[in-house]
């Protein structure tokens, strides 16, 4: 399995960054892995087996399924259930961990979605489509290590992505889009 990586200028967002590697990825398997190395690129082989073995057409990774993790903040980790579970709900899925970084997924998976989002809203666009989809991709999960950062060492998500994440939530339910 070959990999490129790809740097876009840090103005341009999570979504931006996203945009500018899948516009240049010329693989038939993608894969989101965040250049802060808070996600231990080891963790690939399990995700990729389960696409390569024809399980699974997008593998989420779990901070919660029991592989090494610095301990979160209790905030974030409240939001990211709180999050996660609503989309449980209305997807009628039992994912662990929307919010987590890494994410595998086959190339006509991307390319049947119109994602729009710009900011961390990603993570539950890409999920409310991928989970509505005609297409009924399968999906699994895996537990992943986590190595996340402190506000002092970078990290720069706060209660009000959580907000914006339950607005995109409402959004994408509603328009069914």
């Amino acid at each position: 399995m070959g990999s490129e990586s790809n740097f876009p200028s840090s103005e341009s967002g999570q979504r931006g960054a996203l945009r500018t590697a899948f516009a240049a990825a010329t693989g038939d398997v993608l894969i989101i892995q965040d250049a802060d190395l808070e996600y231990d690129p080891e963790d690939w082989g399990p995700m990729w087996k389960l696409i390569d073995g024809g399980w699974a057409d997008v593998v989420y990774g779990s901070r919660f399924y029991g592989n090494p993790h610095r301990v979160l903040y209790f905030h974030h980790y409240l939001g990211n259930k709180l999050i996660t579970s609503l989309i449980d709900l209305v997807c009628n899925i039992n994912l662990t961990d929307i919010e987590v970084c890494y994410k595998m997924f086959r190339r006509e998976v991307l390319e049947d979605l119109r994602l729009t989002c710009n900011d961390f809203g990603f993570e539950v666009e890409f999920t409310m489509k991928v989970t509505r989809s005609p297409k009924r991709w399968r999906i699994y999960e895996v537990g992943v290590a986590y190595y996340g950062r402190t506000f002092a060492e970078g990290k720069k998500i706060n209660w009000r992505d959580g907000v914006k994440a339950l607005g995109y939530i409402a959004k994408f339910w509603l328009t069914n889009a």
